[in-house]
């Protein structure tokens, strides 16, 4: 058993990185609930811009557009949204076992990391990294995403990629955070037709350059909302761990107080044994 000592500067140790996790736990909830506003404030642009563009394809059948081209994929790019700091649980390992599921049997492909565990991941794996961003997730705005989007549509429309895909974290809840893989190239625009019904659409000037502005606009928007909910749902999973690992320091320091308190208790009756014991030896 270890020794009082031992026991005292052990729940020392543990109070000192309780301190620190329920700390930890502040300071995301916080930064949680500013991400989490501005993903619910962002899902209605989004979803405004895919119902635009539903419309616009579905009233625009047999328009060409370099986005639109759909080829034999030979060579795919990914795009990986991670967090650059761990600490959350198995938020990062979750996302990065599902895009290397997606990636399993393509051997032609190239990898654009944003996020430091990504990042690393893919690097020690002899990953082909085509381009990455490491400390960008809290300051990603629509410049970032714009950056990212230009470089892959440039690749796509000089056939250097063949299709693109986007992995990143969709924020459901504080408790849930779903990895999801998204088609980015070649766009394919959302059914835009409602209750079956066509509708015939008057283009000025016309489609094919409402298109050619819809498309990119499409392609960032879908960039900048994944950083939006991989940020939440990073957030979300950090407050929970730390909530967590607060709980469990907790637990630790009453059963190891627990323990301390035997251990003197069996201290003090030895003690006392032996007192009594030498005493009645002088009798």
């Amino acid at each position: 058993m270890a020794s009082i000592r031992d026991l005292r500067r052990r729940i020392k140790s543990i109070s000192n990185t309780q301190k620190i996790t329920k700390a930890m736990k502040a300071v995301s909830a916080a930064k949680m609930r500013r991400a989490q506003e501005n993903v619910l404030a962002a899902r209605p642009f989004a979803k405004r811009v895919r119902d635009v563009l539903g419309r616009v394809g579905s009233a625009s059948v047999g328009l060409k557009h370099p986005l639109l081209a759909v080829r034999e994929a030979n060579k795919v790019a990914y795009i990986v949204v991670t967090a650059d700091r761990g600490l959350c649980g198995g938020f990062n390992s979750n996302l990065i076992k599902r895009a290397a599921q997606e990636m399993k049997g393509r051997p032609n492909l190239d990898v654009v990391c944003i996020g430091r565990k990504g990042r690393d991941f893919f690097r020690r794996r002899d990953y082909n990294l085509a381009q990455q961003y490491v400390g960008v997730i809290d300051a990603a705005g629509p410049g970032f995403a714009r950056e990212v989007a230009k470089f892959v549509m440039d690749k796509y429309a000089a056939e250097e990629y063949d299709a693109v895909y986007l992995v990143y974290s969709q924020f459901v809840n504080v408790l849930v955070q779903k990895p999801i893989v998204q088609k980015l190239l070649p766009a394919e625009p959302p059914e835009g037709e409602a209750d079956g019904k066509h509708v015939d659409y008057i283009f000025e000037p016309d489609a094919e350059q409402i298109m050619g502005k819809l498309l990119p606009m499409y392609i960032e928007n879908s960039l900048f909302q994944a950083l939006l909910e991989t940020k939440a749902g990073f957030y979300s999973a950090q407050m929970t761990a730390m909530d967590n690992a607060t709980s469990n320091a907790a637990d630790m320091i009453e059963r190891l107080t627990l323990t301390m308190n035997r251990a003197r208790q069996a201290a003090i009756t030895k003690e006392i044994s032996e007192i009594v014991g030498g005493a009645a030896a002088l009798e």
